[in-house]
């Protein structure tokens, strides 16, 4: 299995904050965002980093802080208009570096306090399985892909709809079995690009897994989101994810 992070988006709804640095490039706590990422993935898993070339030697430079090999995957884009969608940046990623085993997939402007290791334990090694949040607001759930489950299936899902079935949101936390790779193609051309119309399109053709956590999540796409995480992290998990 190898691990890739989604981190090529302009980051256009956070302002200035991202005119200058990625936002999965943002200091959150002691470290960037995306490093808490980095951080939980298991050492022995490979890790590709899906970035825009605008950015790409902010991430060079960022790369240099750790003693395992992350690879990059550069989208030939230097702004918002010219970059790929999160569906087909994982579909050109697969392509480009000839993956050909399971996929974790993480959106790298997630912040989540679950264990991976957990998330890949309740991965049965056959059925796609997403990361389920309930944000137990259905206002905000708007925001989000939403999702109804039946005995931990996902029967349901609706990206940003106006009336949500549920407070269940997809957190950007994807496991992809290999088999499943070939619907990408047909789905990036059918389909708006983005996850959660991959995981409509693929709950109308198959079993797809959900695993629901307790504790914090935070989308940093906005300006609010982005403060309220790193409240968050200055009062609870600072010393918990400090680097040894």
């Amino acid at each position: 299995m190898k691990c890739l992070i989604l981190a090529g988006g302009f980051g256009t709804r956070l302002g200035h904050l991202a005119e200058n640095t990625a936002k999965p490039l943002l200091a959150l706590g002691p470290k960037p965002v995306i490093s808490h990422i980095v951080d939980k993935v298991p050492p022995d898993m490979d890790i590709i980093v899906s970035i825009n070339k605008r950015f790409e030697s902010e991430f060079l430079e960022w790369r240099t802080g750790f003693s395992r090999d992350i690879d990059f995957f550069v989208e030939d884009a230097c702004h918002n208009d010219k970059k790929l969608g999160a569906l087909k940046s994982v579909h050109q990623t697969i392509n480009i570096k000839e993956i050909r085993e399971d996929l974790l997939v993480i959106a790298g402007d997630n912040f989540f306090d679950f264990d991976i290791y957990d998330f890949l334990d309740n991965y049965d090694g056959t059925t796609p399985l997403v990361a389920i949040y309930d944000i137990k607001d259905r206002s905000k759930a708007r925001l989000f892909g939403v999702a109804r489950l039946d005995r931990g299936r996902i029967v349901e899902f609706y990206e940003k709809p106006s009336q949500p079935v549920s407070s269940l949101v997809a957190i950007g936390c994807y496991l992809l079995p290999v088999r499943i790779f070939e619907h990408l193609s047909d789905c990036c051309t059918s389909h708006k690009d983005n996850l959660g119309e991959f995981i409509t399109y693929l709950i109308n053709r198959e079993d797809v897994s959900a695993y629901t956590f307790q504790g914090s999540w935070f989308d940093i796409g906005t300006v609010d989101a982005y403060e309220e995480a790193k409240k968050t992290i200055a009062t609870k998990y600072v010393g918990a994810y400090e680097r040894v």
